[in-house]
């Protein structure tokens, strides 16, 4: 006898994401919020038009499961690949510091640049000729380190 499917049945699979316009990139930065990364997995490559990050980002998606678990909540590693970058500049970000720690509250695309919020009044600007934004997990889910979900202050 065969039987339907079940959503239960399903494996949950690594994420894997491509943005083209203002609300795909929506999803993307709604995941990446809280993401923290080294400033040495940065890397900026001018001769192939492309900025890629390796992030430790929170698994948003899995926070109301791991609540009702009463497990840990996770973190994963990223790979975000940003094409078509004409040219990258940042503020309140020391490039010479490798052991920077960097955290993403936000991403956002305007007028053919791509702007990311950090943390701490900082920001990394991308100049692109179109928005194709790929983010990839590239590790399993690991428990987060603070064993905490991020908290902000809304007022």
């Amino acid at each position: 006898m065969v039987k339907d499917a079940r959503f239960e049945d399903v494996q949950e699979l690594p994420l894997r994401l491509i943005a083209r316009d203002a609300d795909d990139l929506a999803v993307i930065s709604a995941l990446l919020q809280d993401a923290v990364l080294l400033m040495k997995e940065t890397s900026w490559q001018p001769d192939v038009n492309r900025f890629g990050m390796l992030v430790n980002r929170f698994r948003w998606e899995d926070k109301a499961d791991a609540e009702q678990g009463k497990r840990p909540y996770e973190r994963v590693q990223s790979m975000l690949v940003i094409d078509y970058v004409q040219n990258v500049s940042s503020m309140g970000v020391d490039h010479t510091d490798k052991k920077q720690i960097i955290s993403i509250l936000s991403v956002a695309c305007e007028d053919d640049k791509i702007t990311f919020t950090l943390a701490g009044d900082g920001a990394l600007s991308l100049d692109v000729e179109c928005l194709e934004v790929t983010m990839k997990d590239v590790t399993k889910p690991y428990a987060a380190i603070s064993k905490s979900a991020p908290r902000h202050n809304l007022d």
